[in-house]
């Protein structure tokens, strides 16, 4: 695997909606700006970035959980996602996000029963990604149901591959939409 950067961004949120945030709601992206090294080429086994998001699950997962400041069991929601440079194919972001990246990751964050949310998209320099977030141990608690947008400036170039992984230490601020709270979840399936 050959980094050319990683990314951290952290926001805190201290005031939503004209009302304060009390505890302030925090989330952090990790970010690792790859080669593609099958940009240019269509190539049918798509193993090395298998092992590649196999790595990045692990060393993303635990700079988002430090870029946070806390324990990796109080992380509260996870998401994943991708932006494919121009050379290369929106499978070469499926073959790191999805068969390898989610035990590391999970192991990271203190556990995670629920399916990591997912997104992947073709993009240039300075496009965005909207990575999905949802409550790590029970998908449908709806306060947790939420995105953070990610971008890099200079990244990805053609012949590259952005990954970020996102992180939180809570729901949305001020949740009020109803539906399964994270009190109620019983954690066992990783739906309910």
């Amino acid at each position: 695997m050959e980094v050319r950067k990683y990314v951290t961004i952290v926001e805190e949120i201290r005031e939503d909606g004209g009302r304060k945030v009390d505890p302030p709601a925090r989330r952090a992206a990790a970010v690792a700006v790859i080669k593609n090294p099958f940009a240019g080429d269509f190539v049918e086994d798509l193993a090395p970035l298998v092992d590649v998001g196999e790595q990045l699950g692990g060393v993303l997962g635990r700079m988002a959980v430090e870029a946070l400041g806390i324990a990796p069991e109080r992380v509260e929601s996870y998401g994943k996602g991708a932006i494919v440079g121009s050379r290369g194919e929106l499978e070469h972001a499926a073959a790191i996000l999805h068969p390898k990246l989610g035990k590391p990751f999970r192991d990271a964050v203190g556990g995670g029963k629920a399916i990591i949310p997912s997104a992947k998209k073709m993009g240039g320099p300075g496009a965005e990604i909207d990575v999905p977030l949802h409550y790590k141990d029970a998908a449908f608690v709806r306060s947790h149901f939420d995105a953070m947008p990610v971008r890099v400036h200079d990244a990805p170039r053609e012949d590259e591959i952005l990954v970020a992984l996102v992180v939180t230490d809570s729901g949305r601020p001020h949740p009020r939409v109803g539906g399964l709270k994270k009190e109620e979840a019983r954690k066992e399936d990783g739906l309910r």
